[in-house]
């Protein structure tokens, strides 16, 4: 059997971190074993489904690099499919029309209400032979009304159902839509899926799931329900957690790789490994190493995650997502790109970081952080500027290792420490106390710019 497993996302909101960690889940399970992943949107809520969201879900998979199978299937191309199935169940008497009113619902849950009992449809249109004309009605699937379903879960094992608690869902609306139900038996039969693996909230609608495909005659697929994602403080994942749109991390400066790797320990382990390739996560993964309780998300794990990526990076490798992060900087005035990128790496958590870091080597500052220039200029400051900017326009070679050599014969010979000459230097030529280490800055900025950015910024301080 070749494994063929799905992700199904509804285009009525964004893609967030669970759907992404849901897709993934499923594209590893598909890609370890060799099988198919494929992707269907479903999209039969035409009032609440969006162009717009339905791009988010594309753009963000691809981003993740969680490629399909295949083209796309929207889901409410396939109604006339859904509806021959309703049809079926009606002709084999697995189904029937209700003519119920919602009044009519309504006062039914209130008498059970008040009777002390679950308000669940109590079947009264079961039995109905005759067709009122022009009266609207929808179609209830018939469930069964002794005996148990039995969800056998690859990841909370075995789950029961007692029958008795499912009432008669409706699978065809009044205006002849079908439900979520009976729509995605119907598709993930068509499409040969073999494996559902998808969030714990879902689990309620297995067992019905479960008896329609016994009712339509059709192979049930396994089922794996992971657990969802809670905040740091135990409760349900919200916006203030990190629960966004997953290109908002892409937005960010957070690496697909690293964004992975995190989603996948979100829920499974192997051993304590904390950092997986992508070729390992497909080697390692198995839905028998998901956790059966929530798992608990933490912006500093990703971070620390995000920063090792970036460490390991080839800075080439970086360079096109960092330009874009300086928008309409010139980056032709200045230094090669990567080799900036490679002297902020250690230090940055994120693109968004390096690209602020790497922006005064492009983008001569002017101004000067106040707060900086107070704490590090002094009377005895001007002579060590004087004093560097003479010898360092004679050196042979304007390399970091003779910059550095510099700034320590000078600070050794007027008995202060390097700090005293490297922080007034990367104040003048990057505008604040934050850069690579000031040796290699120099060095980036190239002698000619880097000593015009020293007396200009010498000029305007004195003034």
């Amino acid at each position: 059997m070749t494994v063929r497993t799905r992700f199904a996302p509804s285009p009525t909101g964004m893609l967030h971190i669970g759907g992404a960690r849901t897709a993934l889940f499923s594209w590893l399970y598909a890609r370890h074993h060799g099988g198919e992943f494929v992707l269907r949107i479903e999209d039969t809520d035409r009032e609440r489904s969006t162009e717009e969201a339905t791009r988010v879900i594309l753009d963000g998979l691809s981003w993740l690099g969680l490629d399909w199978d295949g083209e796309p299937v929207f889901q409410a191309a396939r109604q006339a499919e859904h509806v021959l199935a309703a049809e079926q169940l009606i002709d084999e008497g697995y189904a029937y029309r209700c003519y119920c009113t919602k009044d009519e619902l309504d006062r039914m849950r209130e008498e059970q209400r008040a009777a002390g009992r679950k308000p669940m449809y109590d079947g009264r249109c079961r039995h109905r032979s005759d067709r009122p004309e022009g009266q609207p009605y929808v179609v209830r699937f018939r469930s069964p009304d002794v005996g148990e379903t039995i969800v056998q879960d690859m990841v909370l094992g075995e789950v029961v159902f007692n029958n008795a608690e499912l009432d008669d869902l409706i699978i065809l609306r009044s205006d002849g839509t079908p439900t979520y139900n009976l729509a995605v038996v119907a598709d993930d039969a068509a499409m040969g899926i073999t494996h559902v693996v998808r969030g714990s909230d879902h689990l309620n609608n297995t067992p019905r799931q479960i008896q329609l495909y016994q009712a339509l005659g059709l192979p049930i697929p396994r089922f794996a329900h992971i657990p969802l994602i809670h905040g740091p403080d135990g409760a349900k994942m919200s916006k203030r957690h990190g629960a966004v749109a997953i290109t908002e991390y892409r937005q960010a400066g957070y690496l697909p790789d690293a964004v992975n790797n995190y989603l996948a320990r979100l829920g499974w382990s192997h051993g304590d490994e904390e950092v997986f390739s992508r070729e390992q996560l497909i080697e390692l993964f198995d839905l028998a190493q998901v956790g059966k309780t929530a798992a608990r998300f933490d912006q500093a794990k990703l971070d620390w995650l995000n920063a090792h990526y970036l460490r390991e990076a080839d800075p080439e490798s970086l360079a096109g997502d960092v330009a874009r992060f300086m928008g309409d900087v010139d980056l032709s005035a200045g230094p090669q790109l990567a080799r900036v990128i490679a002297s902020l790496q250690e230090r940055s958590k994120n693109l968004v970081e390096i690209a602020e870091g790497a922006r005064f080597f492009y983008v001569a500052p002017d101004s000067y952080q106040e707060k900086a220039v107070k704490k590090n200029f002094r009377d005895a400051t001007w002579p060590l500027l004087e004093r560097f900017i003479a010898v360092a326009g004679a050196l042979e070679a304007w390399s970091d290792q003779a910059i550095h050599d510099l700034i320590q014969r000078i600070c050794e010979e007027e008995g202060v420490n390097m700090g005293k000459l490297a922080q007034p230097l990367r104040i003048l030529v990057s505008g604040g106390p934050v850069s690579p280490p000031i040796d290699l800055t120099l060095m980036l900025l190239g002698r000619d710019e880097a000593l015009q950015r020293i007396r200009r910024g010498m000029q305007a301080l004195r003034g």
